[in-house]
């Protein structure tokens, strides 16, 4: 085993592997509740399925559906890709579904379907087929090396505010999930009206305000798994806070994974769900189909790109020209846990930020990692418990997120106009007009424009005109 991992190599024991693979586990375990969360507009009994039954609309059944199989993919998606990690790039890194990117999925296929007309289970099935081919190309990139070119030809400032613009969308939709921000026909969101509402309309609020305060002090004191016990104590204030009692149902667990079986993992060898993903609703066509490919693609690249680079500096991991060690497998490892997490039935697999906490705690090899997978592992039957978190709990998790992903920002010149613009407009157009996508594309028409008329325009950024050039035609022609 140290043989195979280098463990003494690397100066790391055995022990401290284990370690490291357990605090990772713990400070990620948090995606186990929030991504079928995510995906599904919290299933049969959320967000999602309460709107369309305001408007006349029952999904209830479906979304239950599709929460269950987003749940056992997620899982299994993320042990693929952590054992992956593990085995062929020899990182004490672990995969797992991105936030802001599940999110991103549901507006464009799941909430789209349900108030476009198309029957739920096959935009589900659509979306996976945008995300397989995602992958796939994303896998091409890796092998033939154009990923890496890729990502040093786009401009720093946009790579430094899509993560941090992704931070923003991702606590907005905690807050929104939370009921801390509310609309308002005026303004268009208010704070959570406290004065003369009903306890019980508000309550959820406060626990979740209470939950993120209670991650900020165990983050403080460096606790261990600071974010799953943060959800477990919040979902304990939110049933006091109700006046509620939990159900605990274990047939659920043979429901999950009936539904993984027959809605989830069956996806992408239903004809139709291709054709519908590059011809007609909800995808919209070969166009459209086009730019989420690309968007899945970019967004995913720069997120691990970036946790990869942080965290090996933070371990001490770089080569001699300060690119992390065994990078490139790295990157090969999240493009097939892609490809494999949309056959499977979830949304964009890629590197996790929290890796950062095991590898502060000691670890250094893949070894971690296959303690990390062990845990996901033993998630799979945690479904029935899942079920009895409030969006309420898992709330703080995302705004959390979004203050980890907004550091990142920090890093841009903002003395330099024809940066800080870009970078701004990319930053705030992806919470504003609820689309990753959209902050992306915003931001590089905004670059080339401003560095074609200042005279800073340089052969690398035909790039970075290619995906403008895009985004102008998708801004056209396509409502998103």
């Amino acid at each position: 085993m140290d043989k195979f991992f280098k463990i003494k190599e690397r100066g790391s024991s055995v022990k401290m592997e284990i370690i490291g693979g357990l605090t990772t586990f713990f400070a990620m375990a948090y995606i186990v509740f929030v991504n079928p969360n995510q995906v599904a507009g919290e299933g049969a009994t959320g967000w999602l399925a309460g709107a369309a039954a305001d408007a006349g609309i029952d999904v209830a059944g479906q979304l239950g559906q599709i929460w269950n199989s987003v749940f056992v993919a997620s899982i299994l998606g993320a042990i693929i890709g952590t054992l992956l990690m593990a085995f062929l790039a020899n990182m004490p890194y672990a995969q797992a579904c991105g936030m802001g990117l599940n999110a991103f999925f549901c507006t464009c296929f799941i909430s789209a379907s349900v108030f476009g007309g198309v029957d739920v289970v096959e935009g589900y099935h659509a979306g996976m087929v945008i995300i397989f081919v995602s992958g796939l190309v994303f896998l091409f990139l890796s092998v033939t090396g154009a990923r890496e070119y890729i990502a040093k030809a786009m401009p720093e400032c946009l790579k430094k505010a899509i993560p941090a613009g992704i931070g923003l969308f991702i606590a907005m939709i905690g807050m929104k999930n939370a009921g801390l921000i509310q609309a308002n026909q005026y303004t268009f969101v208010q704070f959570v009206d406290i004065h003369g509402g009903k306890w019980a309309d508000y309550a959820p609020a406060i626990a979740a305000f209470i939950g993120l305060l209670l991650i900020a002090v165990f983050e403080k004191y460096k606790i261990k798994g600071s974010v799953i016990i943060s959800i477990l104590l919040t979902t304990v204030i939110y049933y006091v806070f109700m006046n509620q009692v939990p159900s605990f149902d274990v047939s659920a667990i043979g429901q999950t994974f009936r539904d993984f079986g027959s809605v989830g993992v069956v996806g992408l060898l239903d004809g139709k769900a291709w054709s519908d993903a590059f011809v007609s609703a909800p995808v919209g066509g070969v166009f459209n189909a086009v730019m989420l490919i690309i968007t899945f693609c970019l967004v995913d690249m720069f997120d691990t790109i970036g946790t990869l680079y942080g965290t090996a500096s933070q371990a001490g991991m770089l080569d001699e020209n300060g690119d992390p060690i065994n990078v490139n497998k790295s990157m090969l490892c999240d493009s097939i846990a892609t490809v494999c997490g949309a056959a499977l039935g979830t949304s964009t697999c890629t590197t996790f930020v929290e890796s950062s906490s095991g590898v502060a705690a000691g670890a250094r090899t893949g070894l971690a990692s296959v303690v990390t997978s062990i845990c996901f592992a033993l998630c799979l039957f945690l479904s029935p418990l899942a079920s009895m978190i409030p969006s309420a709990a898992t709330a703080p998790a995302l705004i959390y997120v979004g203050v980890l992903m907004m550091k990142s920002f920090a890093k841009v010149d903002m003395d330099d106009i024809a940066s800080a613009v870009p970078a701004f407009l990319a930053l705030i157009m992806m919470p504003l007009t609820y689309s990753i996508a959209n902050g992306i594309g915003i931001g590089a028409i905004a670059y080339v424009i401003i560095t074609l008329f200042t005279g800073r325009y340089q052969k690398k950024d035909v790039v970075i005109t290619i995906i403008a050039a895009l985004f102008v035609l998708k801004f056209i022609f396509v409502t998103m």
